[in-house]
């Protein structure tokens, strides 16, 4: 068997993406996510160390209909490894 080690933080490529729908399938080894901005099916594969906490936040972010910072290993790859909060960029002033 295979051990998939996590790519390192910095290595992955973001990508702001706007969950459309999370499938899941019994049996099987992954969730396919789809998203707005792209009409390929990625997917969070259920071996993923951080599976549930990952999942729980594209199923926010869907509920919300806000964008989130998907991780992925490469441009060409459909499988998510990191999902962030995209948090607002505010220009605020020195007086704030």
């Amino acid at each position: 068997m295979v051990s998939r080690e996590p790519h390192p933080q910095e290595a992955l490529v973001h990508r702001e993406l706007t969950v459309a729908q999370i499938r899941s399938r019994e049996g099987a080894d992954h969730v396919q996510v789809l998203f707005l901005e792209s009409a390929r099916f990625y997917r969070l594969l259920r071996e993923q160390p951080r599976f549930d906490e990952l999942l729980e936040r594209l199923r926010e972010a869907e509920l919300e209909r806000r964008p989130v910072s998907v991780g992925l290993a490469s441009l060409d790859s459909d499988v998510i490894e990191d999902v962030s909060s995209q948090r607002p960029t505010t220009t605020r002033g020195a007086d704030g």
